[in-house]
Protein backbone atom coordinates (compact mmCIF):
# COMPACT_ATOMS: atom_id res chain seq x y z
CA UNK A 1 0.00 0.00 0.00
CA UNK A 2 1.05 3.74 -0.70
CA UNK A 3 2.77 5.18 2.33
CA UNK A 4 0.80 8.64 1.96
CA UNK A 5 -2.61 6.89 0.68
CA UNK A 6 -2.43 4.95 4.06
CA UNK A 7 -1.83 7.32 6.66
CA UNK A 8 -4.81 8.40 8.29
CA UNK A 9 -6.19 12.41 7.98
CA UNK A 10 -7.44 14.01 11.49
CA UNK A 11 -9.94 16.16 11.04
CA UNK A 12 -9.65 19.75 12.89
CA UNK A 13 -12.91 21.07 14.77
CA UNK A 14 -14.83 23.00 12.39
CA UNK A 15 -14.11 21.46 9.55
CA UNK A 16 -16.82 19.52 7.73
CA UNK A 17 -16.51 16.78 4.76
CA UNK A 18 -19.15 15.49 2.51
CA UNK A 19 -19.07 13.16 -0.21
CA UNK A 20 -21.88 13.31 -2.97
CA UNK A 21 -21.38 11.41 -6.53
CA UNK A 22 -17.54 11.37 -6.37
CA UNK A 23 -16.95 14.44 -5.65
CA UNK A 24 -15.61 15.68 -2.17
CA UNK A 25 -16.50 19.18 -0.47
CA UNK A 26 -14.40 20.29 2.84
CA UNK A 27 -16.15 23.63 4.22
CA UNK A 28 -14.10 25.24 7.34
CA UNK A 29 -13.65 28.87 8.74
CA UNK A 30 -11.71 29.91 5.96
CA UNK A 31 -13.96 28.91 3.17
CA UNK A 32 -15.03 26.02 0.79
CA UNK A 33 -12.89 23.37 -1.33
CA UNK A 34 -14.22 20.64 -3.73
CA UNK A 35 -12.42 17.72 -5.51
CA UNK A 36 -13.70 14.81 -7.76
CA UNK A 37 -12.95 11.40 -7.39
CA UNK A 38 -12.10 9.05 -9.98
CA UNK A 39 -10.78 5.35 -10.29
CA UNK A 40 -13.12 4.28 -7.58
CA UNK A 41 -11.23 5.86 -4.55
CA UNK A 42 -13.55 6.17 -1.45
CA UNK A 43 -13.21 8.07 1.39
CA UNK A 44 -14.30 6.52 4.96
CA UNK A 45 -14.84 9.10 7.96
CA UNK A 46 -15.12 8.17 11.49
CA UNK A 47 -14.57 9.52 15.05
CA UNK A 48 -12.99 12.94 12.98
CA UNK A 49 -10.62 10.91 10.77
CA UNK A 50 -10.46 10.32 7.24
CA UNK A 51 -9.44 7.25 5.38
CA UNK A 52 -8.90 7.00 1.72
CA UNK A 53 -9.22 3.85 -0.04
CA UNK A 54 -8.69 2.04 -3.08
CA UNK A 55 -10.58 -0.72 -5.11
CA UNK A 56 -7.55 -2.71 -6.02
CA UNK A 57 -4.21 -2.92 -6.29
CA UNK A 58 -3.45 -1.82 -9.71
CA UNK A 59 -1.01 0.12 -11.07
CA UNK A 60 -3.41 3.27 -11.71
CA UNK A 61 -5.01 2.72 -8.32
CA UNK A 62 -1.95 2.85 -6.69
CA UNK A 63 -0.98 5.95 -8.33
CA UNK A 64 -4.17 7.88 -7.46
CA UNK A 65 -4.30 6.50 -4.12
CA UNK A 66 -1.30 8.83 -2.62
CA UNK A 67 -2.55 11.74 -5.10
CA UNK A 68 -5.70 11.83 -3.49
CA UNK A 69 -5.09 11.75 0.13
CA UNK A 70 -2.75 14.45 -0.56
CA UNK A 71 -5.43 16.76 -2.30
CA UNK A 72 -7.88 15.98 0.77
CA UNK A 73 -5.33 16.76 2.91
CA UNK A 74 -4.39 20.40 1.16
CA UNK A 75 -7.97 21.10 1.25
CA UNK A 76 -8.50 20.42 5.04
CA UNK A 77 -5.16 22.04 5.67
CA UNK A 78 -6.94 25.27 3.26
CA UNK A 79 -10.04 25.54 4.82
CA UNK A 80 -8.44 25.78 8.30
CA UNK A 81 -5.09 26.93 8.13
CA UNK A 82 -4.59 28.13 5.27
CA UNK A 83 -1.91 28.89 3.22
CA UNK A 84 1.06 31.48 2.37
CA UNK A 85 3.78 32.22 -0.08
CA UNK A 86 6.45 34.85 -0.84
CA UNK A 87 8.21 36.31 -3.36
CA UNK A 88 11.10 38.14 -2.94
CA UNK A 89 12.37 40.85 -6.03
CA UNK A 90 16.27 41.33 -6.37
CA UNK A 91 17.08 43.79 -8.44
CA UNK A 92 17.56 47.83 -8.40
CA UNK A 93 14.53 48.95 -8.94
CA UNK A 94 12.37 46.62 -9.17
CA UNK A 95 8.82 47.36 -7.44
CA UNK A 96 5.66 45.71 -6.07
CA UNK A 97 2.47 47.38 -4.65
CA UNK A 98 -0.65 46.54 -4.48
CA UNK A 99 -4.11 48.46 -4.94
CA UNK A 100 -7.56 45.96 -3.90
CA UNK A 101 -6.48 42.44 -5.96
CA UNK A 102 -4.36 44.04 -8.87
CA UNK A 103 -0.53 43.68 -8.36
CA UNK A 104 1.69 46.38 -9.96
CA UNK A 105 5.23 45.05 -10.55
CA UNK A 106 8.03 47.21 -11.68
CA UNK A 107 10.90 44.74 -13.13
CA UNK A 108 13.16 46.09 -15.37
CA UNK A 109 11.50 46.77 -18.19
CA UNK A 110 9.78 49.68 -20.40
CA UNK A 111 6.36 48.60 -19.17
CA UNK A 112 5.20 48.21 -15.64
CA UNK A 113 3.17 44.74 -15.25
CA UNK A 114 -0.72 44.86 -13.74
CA UNK A 115 -2.11 41.17 -12.81
CA UNK A 116 -5.12 40.59 -11.71
CA UNK A 117 -5.34 38.10 -8.90
CA UNK A 118 -8.37 36.13 -8.65
CA UNK A 119 -10.72 36.94 -5.47
CA UNK A 120 -9.63 33.67 -3.34
CA UNK A 121 -5.94 34.78 -3.07
CA UNK A 122 -4.94 38.17 -0.76
CA UNK A 123 -2.14 40.25 -1.59
CA UNK A 124 0.10 42.55 0.52
CA UNK A 125 3.61 43.99 -0.87
CA UNK A 126 6.42 45.33 2.02
CA UNK A 127 9.06 47.79 0.59
CA UNK A 128 11.48 48.32 3.16
CA UNK A 129 14.31 51.00 2.42
CA UNK A 130 17.92 48.84 2.05
CA UNK A 131 15.80 45.66 1.51
CA UNK A 132 14.34 43.73 -1.48
CA UNK A 133 10.55 44.35 -1.57
CA UNK A 134 8.27 41.07 -0.14
CA UNK A 135 5.22 39.88 -2.12
CA UNK A 136 3.24 37.71 0.31
CA UNK A 137 -0.08 35.66 -1.42
CA UNK A 138 -2.08 34.15 0.95
CA UNK A 139 -5.17 31.45 0.56
CA UNK A 140 -7.11 28.65 0.93
CA UNK A 141 -6.43 27.05 -2.12
CA UNK A 142 -2.89 25.61 -2.43
CA UNK A 143 -3.04 24.86 -5.94
CA UNK A 144 -4.17 28.11 -7.22
CA UNK A 145 -1.75 29.80 -4.48
CA UNK A 146 1.07 28.12 -6.30
CA UNK A 147 -0.12 28.84 -10.20
CA UNK A 148 -0.08 32.73 -9.02
CA UNK A 149 2.90 32.47 -7.18
CA UNK A 150 4.49 30.59 -10.70
CA UNK A 151 2.95 33.69 -12.70
CA UNK A 152 4.49 35.98 -10.85
CA UNK A 153 8.29 34.59 -10.64
CA UNK A 154 7.53 33.64 -14.18
CA UNK A 155 7.58 37.74 -15.15
CA UNK A 156 11.50 37.03 -14.21
CA UNK A 157 13.00 34.43 -13.53
CA UNK A 158 16.06 34.57 -10.91
CA UNK A 159 19.37 34.22 -13.70
CA UNK A 160 22.18 32.92 -12.47
CA UNK A 161 25.18 34.90 -13.07
CA UNK A 162 23.58 38.19 -10.98
CA UNK A 163 20.78 36.79 -9.21
CA UNK A 164 18.32 39.01 -10.36
CA UNK A 165 14.45 38.17 -10.46
CA UNK A 166 11.57 36.94 -8.68
CA UNK A 167 11.59 34.29 -6.39
CA UNK A 168 10.85 32.30 -3.36
CA UNK A 169 11.85 33.85 -0.37
CA UNK A 170 14.30 31.03 0.90
CA UNK A 171 14.71 30.07 -2.53
CA UNK A 172 18.60 29.55 -3.32
CA UNK A 173 19.95 30.53 -6.95
CA UNK A 174 22.85 28.89 -8.10
CA UNK A 175 25.28 31.55 -9.24
CA UNK A 176 27.85 30.84 -12.04
CA UNK A 177 31.28 32.34 -12.79
CA UNK A 178 30.73 35.23 -15.34
CA UNK A 179 33.68 35.71 -18.07
CA UNK A 180 37.03 34.98 -17.93
CA UNK A 181 39.67 37.41 -18.88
Amino acid sequence: MSRIGKAIITIPAGVTITENNGVVTVKGPKGELSQELTAGITIEQKDGELNVNRPSDAKQHKALHGLYRALINNMIVGVSQGFEKKLELVGVGYRASHAGQKLELALGFSHGIVLELPNEVKVDTLTEKGKNPIITLTSHDNQLLGMVAAKIRSFRKPEPYKGKGVRFVGEIVRRKAGKSA
